[in-house]
């Protein structure tokens, strides 16, 4: 009977040593592998661009041996000079015409402002106008959206609610760029600790990209 007690003490600690190191090599390895596969993912579907160049001209007819990445740096080339193109004046100009026509398409142009207005907050840097991110109850009492104060409210709009009120925006997952603009007693805002940069995270993967609580110290 001691044996068989023994065997099976001997069997759990086995089975709970493999166990433990397995699930830790694969929370080590799979960010690594899961990485470079989509990277290799992404170079190879770029490098498609060549594809756009005449068969005659390609770079592998010119080269001994296929070089990966190719396709990014005609890319590159393709951003820098349209870049240059829609900063001038006649370029200017086009894209203001290409914008009027892409307004008058259904579907179309909801997928395109949305776009755009996404990818001008990121680049431009719109979330510096927000000065930190608060919990508020909202839509109803008992459930929290996250909100950012964008200033304190002023003149008429704070004397007439005679308490303390902050202007505070909204916003909707997974576009940011779109929401609410409320005004909130700030003493029943709750805030947070995380960065404007992280809770853009938060929203933009719909709560799967939760950022850690910094350190207090840190």
């Amino acid at each position: 009977m001691d044996d068989r007690r023994e065997q099976l003490s001997l069997f759990g600690r086995v089975r709970k040593f493999l166990k433990v190191n397995i699930l830790a090599g694969i929370l080590f390895l799979a960010p690594i592998v899961a990485t470079f596969f989509i990277l290799k993912v992404t170079i190879e579907w770029i490098d498609r661009i060549l594809l756009i160049i005449p068969p005659a001209y390609r770079p592998e007819n010119f080269m001994p041996f296929p070089v990966p990445g190719l396709g990014l740096i005609l890319l590159l080339l393709v951003l820098i000079f349209s870049g240059m193109f829609v900063r001038n004046y006649l370029g200017k100009k086009l894209v203001y015409i290409w914008e009027r026509i892409v307004e008058h398409i259904p579907i179309v142009n909801k997928i395109y402002t949305a776009v755009k207005q996404l990818l001008d907050t990121i680049a431009r840097g719109t979330a510096k106008d927000f000065k930190r991110v608060v919990l508020v109850e909202y839509p109803r009492q008992g459930m929290y959206a996250m909100a950012y104060v964008t200033g304190v409210a002023v003149g008429e709009l704070q004397e007439k609610t005679k308490r303390r009120m902050v202007n505070v925006y909204v916003p909707t997952t997974p576009n940011p760029t779109s929401g609410f603009y409320l005004m909130v007693p700030e003493d029943e805002t709750i805030p947070l600790d995380m960065s404007v940069e992280d809770s853009f995270k938060l929203l933009m993967s719909g709560g799967i990209l939760t950022p850690e609580k910094k350190d207090e110290k840190g």
